[in-house]
Formats: C-alpha cells, sequence, structure tokens
C-alpha cells in the first residue's frame, strides 16, 4: 500500500513483522505536544517519529525555512534504526488529518521506498474504530544495518528553480495565509507569485479522512489546467506533501516539492512577494 490504510487493515496487520508503524502527531504550537500524547496512548508497535527532532533539521534563522530537510544519509540512518528495510510496510499516522505523516510519506519516498501509506483520519480514526492502545514505548535501536536508498521516487526544486512562467506553483497554507491577511509563523505575510491557493485542509472531510478519488481530481482541476509542471510548497514544506498524497490518490502526476517553502522564499528579501488573490 502506498497511499492511504483504513484502521481496519492496518489492525489486521499489528503483529506483522514487517509492517512498521510511526506516530507522527506534533503541534507547531506546542512541540512537546505530540511526544506527550504518545506517551498517554499510542497504536501498539508504533514508534514517535518527530517533526521538529527527525523529520527536519536545525533551522538556521535567516537561512532555511522553518523545518529544513535532513541529510538524506541520516534520515536513511533514522530509517534503519527503526527497523524499515525496502521489504517492510510503513504506516504513519497523526491526530491532524495527515498534515504530519504526509512529511513522512514523502520522506519514504525520498528515499526510493514505495510501500508507506498514511492511516486514512488518524489516530482519531484507530479510536473510533476502537483500536487497541498502548502505552509502551518502542525506541529507535541503533544498528550497523544500513537503509539503501534507491532512486527517489519525487522531485524537488529549489528557490532559483522556481519560475512562474514555466511551473504552476500550488501553495497548502489556508486562503488568509496566502493572501496575506495574517501570518502567524512568519516574518513576512504573503505567497509566492503565480502560486495557487489549494489548502491541504480542504483535501479532507469532516471527519479527517480524505475525499474520494474523485472529488480529490475535481479540487484540483484549477492546479493542473494550466499544463504546467506542479511544483507544492506551504509554510515550511510539511503540509504542502498533503497535498501531493492527495494528488496521488486522486491518480493524478506527481508534483514537485519546493522544501523550503515560504519561510526559506522570504530569507531573501530580492525574492518578490505577493499578496491579495491570483486572477
Amino acid at each position: 500500500m502506498n497511499t492511504l490504510i483504513s484502521p481496519q487493515e492496518l489492525a489486521a496487520n499489528l503483529d506483522n513483522p514487517d509492517w512498521v508503524i510511526a506516530d507522527c502527531r506534533f503541534a507547531l504550537n506546542d512541540p512537546q505536544a505530540g511526544r506527550q500524547a504518545y506517551a498517554a496512548g499510542h497504536i501498539p508497535g508504533s514508534f514517535y517519529v518527530s517533526l521538529d527532532d527527525d523529520l527536519s533539521t536545525p533551522h538556521i534563522p535567516g537561512k532555511t525555512g522553518r523545518h529544513p530537510l535532513p541529510a538524506q544519509a541520516d534520515w536513511a540512518a533514522t530509517v534503519a534504526a527503526m527497523g524499515i528495510q525496502h521489504g517492510s510496510q510503513v504506516v504513519v499516522y497523526d491526530d491532524a488529518g495527515g498534515a504530519m505523516a504526509a512529511r513522512m510519506w514523502w520522506m519514504m519516498r525520498w528515499l526510493g521506498h514505495e510501500t508507506v501509506a498514511v492511516l486514512n483520519g488518524g489516530w482519531q480514526a484507530w479510536q473510533a474504530g476502537g483500536g487497541a492502545v498502548s502505552q509502551e514505548g518502542r525506541a529507535f535501536t541503533p544498528t550497523s544495518a544500513r537503509f539503501e536508498s534507491l532512486p527517489s521516487l519525487v522531485k524537488i526544486v529549489t528557490a532559483e528553480d522556481l519560475d512562474s512562467a514555466h511551473l504552476q506553483l500550488v501553495d497548502a497554507r489556508d486562503l488568509p495565509r496566502y493572501r496575506g491577511d495574517t501570518e502567524p509563523l512568519d516574518p513576512v505575510a504573503g505567497h509566492i507569485p503565480g502560486a495557487i491557493c489549494s489548502p491541504f485542509a480542504g483535501n479532507l472531510s469532516a471527519d479527517k479522512t480524505f475525499l474520494s478519488p474523485a472529488a480529490l481530481r475535481e479540487k484540483f482541476l484549477a492546479v493542473t489546467a494550466s499544463g504546467k509542471p506542479v511544483v507544492c510548497y506551504c509554510g515550511s514544506g510539511v503540509t504542502a506533501a498533503h497535498n501531493m498524497l492527495a494528488m496521488k490518490v486522486a491518480g493524478l502526476d506527481d508534483p514537485a516539492l519546493y522544501p523550503g517553502s515560504w519561510s526559506e522564499w522570504i530569507t531573501d528579501p530580492s525574492r518578490p512577494v505577493a499578496t491579495g488573490e491570483e486572477h
């Protein structure tokens, strides 16, 4: 499975030694909240994988975005410490409709690992379905075993690549942030000129499960209409992956990711900033 998995499918494989589960719960406004939630209760056998500590390298103010990607070799070592090999089915979940888990989904694909799926509906769906809960933590185990990266399944672009005349940029943040009406996290408000706003939250139903493939295709019609290659971004390269997952669920071509996203874009004052809505 390489996009979404149901709680029922996961429950049936909890004892499967070839399955590895990662709890990616995280709150941007409270970086310890996810780890505390994991300690209070999690899907049995799951590892806690932190956005700040495991899925990012430290932020350098004024130089990087808020959640820079770790070196690929460092991430591969983390993956090996979870016992993941290329025969593993990886399942990732959070309590935010996949907003954080999609980052790890994308990062596994970055290493060329295809069998990774997001738990549809996340922690809430697991609990609603009566899934087992454990408080027994599981720690990474340093190992001499290596996770050998395969050819990457994803495309990455840099700030220097972002030519809106030849690329269709897609901003996953909500409309007020895109327009520049408000900016709770970064020092400059607005968006990259030429970008379309397609909030990641619009990929979800009220119960935080993903919309149907047909509904997601409909949502992304405006994104694909130009025929240009699509590049996804957000505030720091996290929720952009949610749009990328949604497009894959919809059966659309895989877009590229601008990992630094808005928080990196604005570190260079010579880069243009747009506000309001694009027409």
